[in-house]
């Protein structure tokens, strides 16, 4: 490959070429998942009658905003949910999935996680950070317990079953992507054999999966293999790189109501809350995620190809079945780390010229360090890379709006590390 407009190492740039070749058949198989879930896009907004009269703002309380409800309802279609809840005023993935716990948990009940701790941000929701006074769900006296999973990063079903028989927990959290783990994320027939533990072990129990980073990596959502809720941001996958913010919860009618109550106010719910006019952007995000993911895939693809190719250990490997836009690269040591990050920073259409160094960031209990130049801040959807500077420091690198920038992109992070001497060829 050429890089005309860019100063990368030849040497980096003909292992690019070796690396690019070798998943041209990966490729392959990501293009039928795109078209198949573009597809299923496409009949939603048909069949919901999508029109230029659904992107009308609206002010004030919101009341009976079309475009609003219309696709809340596009949304549980592709998500092949029965409702869906869809904001703008959804901050985030971790304020989606706070809604959803607080909307269903009630105190006495518990919380039972089957894959281990959370996703960082939501030690301090829990709990488990043991803060007080923070409005926690321990604050509230709801219970939290966990289930390892076996250190493959498998579930481990017989825990899962045992802890099921003995807290019959008011509700089942599944943490879909890897976060920041080197865990294998969870694919949806995996997703499925849980909920069916959960259904013969504790029948009554209320599955609730953090969807966040999975949207339409597979041509099914967990929805579809009998989650009861799911969650997700929309500065994410479904976003499409086009949604300026946001957040859905989709699932059981009943549950989305109660998520609704929460989310605004008890007795008007889902009735109130004015879209500002930013119905056209949520509906074109939506639209264009299924093509906007399937580059993130490819980009995800071409870094684990060639950090491999450069002698360091990927999970996903380049070959292997994908079940988040998420690419662990471990780097072994926190200088390379802040080479990679600091390298695709560099390879950014927005803020290249930053160097991004490792610093405190609330919500996590270690320094933190994150490439993100990005058109949205804080859009996981457009490439960026991120990581807590502890063991095996692995970054973990999503995203990507189109597949030729992502390269580029993970090229100036090679050419960082070799410029910093961390990586030797």
């Amino acid at each position: 490959m050429d890089t005309p407009f860019f100063n990368i190492d030849k040497r980096l740039l003909d292992i690019a070429k070796r690396a690019n070749a070798a998943i041209l058949p990966v490729f392959e198989n990501l293009e039928k998942i795109i078209e198949y879930n573009q597809q299923k896009v496409l009949s939603a907004f048909i069949e919901h009658r999508v029109s230029e009269s659904h992107f009308t703002p609206t002010t004030g309380y919101g009341y009976g905003d079309r475009g609003r409800d219309t696709l809340d309802a596009v949304f549980a279609k592709v998500m092949g949910a029965p409702d869906a809840l869809v904001r703008h005023s959804i901050v985030s993935g971790t304020h989606a999935i706070t809604i959803a716990l607080f909307g269903i948990l009630r105190p006495g009940d518990t919380l039972l996680s089957v894959m281990g701790n959370p996703y960082d941000t939501l030690n301090s929701v829990i709990g488990t950070d043991v803060k007080e006074d923070t409005g926690s769900l321990k604050d509230f006296n709801i219970n939290y317990r966990q289930v390892e999973p076996y250190a493959n990063g498998c579930p481990d079903f017989k825990a899962i079953s045992a802890a099921l028989s003995e807290l019959s927990p008011k509700m089942v959290h599944i943490q879909r992507s890897r976060g920041y783990d080197i865990r294998p994320s969870l694919d949806i027939n995996t997703i499925g054999e849980i909920v069916s533990l959960v259904r013969r072990c504790s029948p009554n129990s209320i599955v609730f999966v953090d969807n966040c980073y999975g949207e339409f990596v597979e041509t099914r959502e967990p929805s579809g293999v009998g989650a009861d809720l799911i969650a997700g941001s929309l500065i994410k996958n479904p976003g499409g790189g086009i949604a300026e913010n946001g957040g859905y919860i989709c699932g059981r009618p009943d549950l989305i109501n109660q998520c609704a109550n929460r989310m605004t106010t008890p007795g008007t719910g889902r009735e109130v809350g004015a879209s500002l006019g930013h119905n056209r952007s949520l509906f074109m995000g939506l639209f264009n995620a299924p093509h906007v993911v399937g580059e993130a895939l490819k980009t995800a693809a071409f870094c684990a190809s060639l950090f491999s190719m450069l002698g360091f250990e990927v999970t996903p490997e380049p070959n292997e079945k994908r079940t988040d836009i998420i690419q662990a690269v471990k780097l072994r040591t926190p200088q390379a780390l802040t080479a990679f990050c600091q390298g695709m920073q560099k390879g950014a259409p927005v803020d290249a010229f930053v160097c991004p160094e490792p610093w405190e960031m609330p919500g996590y209990d270690c320094p933190v360090i994150m490439a993100a130049g990005a058109f949205t801040m804080g859009a996981s959807i457009e490439l960026s890379a991120d990581a807590p500077l502890r063991q095996p420091y692995a970054a973990y690198m999503q995203g990507g709006l189109n597949y030729h920038s992502g390269k580029i992109g993970v090229l100036f992070a090679a050419q960082s590390m070799l410029e910093k001497g961390v990586l030797k060829l």
